[in-house]
């Protein structure tokens, strides 16, 4: 038997009454609740909690749920359910085809809500994704496998000695934080620094020629000059996300109307 209590549900959508009325219900099921107005407040609380299923609206302003669900899809395989006002199948199919896993029409039965997300949580839970999510870091492209001690960088897999993975690990389960040369050499080595900077620069950069397209221009490990490096937070291309949105809605929409004829 499922424990709700295990589980939190981020629900987005800019109307306030919405968001409040669904968290009543997932609160009553024992489940946390977190909030966004929009796409761009969902990516940044996925950026700093643990969440096991999305509830998405389609339409909200800054970045609508389409665009958040192409970024999400990027790194997440966390149940995504979107909300909509509109019942045109066009709106189910491209939910659907974007990386949706569920469609709710707009008024809808807060009792059906629930029972999908339970049955979305379920399904997630049965198909192990839930424990692949806990023993991986994920940013963006670069994963992190905590139990086999491998990285992958956009779905392919890069060889690490155990140093490298130790500064990785650190890095990405902090990822956002500045750490001097001392801190990492102290946390990794086990041992006092006394003049471990070159020891630590030499692994930083094998690191990034292992992960990084352009070492040079480094998009994930960082260097702060004067105090460290760190793994730089997901950042947002929303023009990337737009222009893929209207290619896919295009091309959806097309085959949708030569089905139609």
């Amino acid at each position: 038997m499922m424990i709700m209590e295990e589980y939190s549900v981020l629900v987005v959508d800019d109307e306030d009454e919405i968001r409040d009325a669904i968290g009543i219900y997932l609160k009553n099921e024992g489940i946390k609740v977190l909030k966004a107005k929009d796409g761009i407040e969902a990516l940044m609380v996925l950026e700093e909690e643990e969440v096991h299923l999305i509830i998405m609206d389609i339409m909200m302003p800054r970045m609508d749920g389409i665009k958040a669900t192409f970024k999400i899809r990027e790194s997440k395989k966390i149940p995504i359910i979107m909300l909509s006002a509109k019942s045109e199948d066009m709106d189910k199919i491209l939910g659907l085809n974007i990386g949706a896993d569920d469609y709710v029409t707009k008024p809808f039965n807060p009792l059906e809500l629930i029972a999908r997300v339970k049955s979305q949580l379920r399904r997630y839970i049965r198909f192990g994704n839930y424990k692949e999510n806990k023993n991986a870091i994920v940013v963006r492209g670069l994963t992190l496998n905590k139990d086999a001690k491998t990285a992958m960088v956009d779905g392919k897999e890069v060889s690490l000695t155990l140093t490298e993975y130790k500064i990785l690990k650190l890095l990405m389960e902090n990822k956002g934080r500045v750490f001097s040369i001392e801190h990492i050499y102290e946390s990794v080595w086990q041992e006092p620094f006394y003049n471990g900077e070159n020891t630590v620069a030499v692994h930083i950069r094998r690191i990034r020629e292992k992960i990084e397209i352009n070492p040079r221009e480094p998009e994930y490990l960082k260097v702060v000059w004067g105090i460290g490096y760190k793994i730089e937070k997901q950042k947002i291309n929303t023009n990337m996300l737009y222009s893929r949105y209207i290619f896919n809605s295009y091309s959806i929409y097309s085959m949708y109307r030569c089905f139609k004829s």
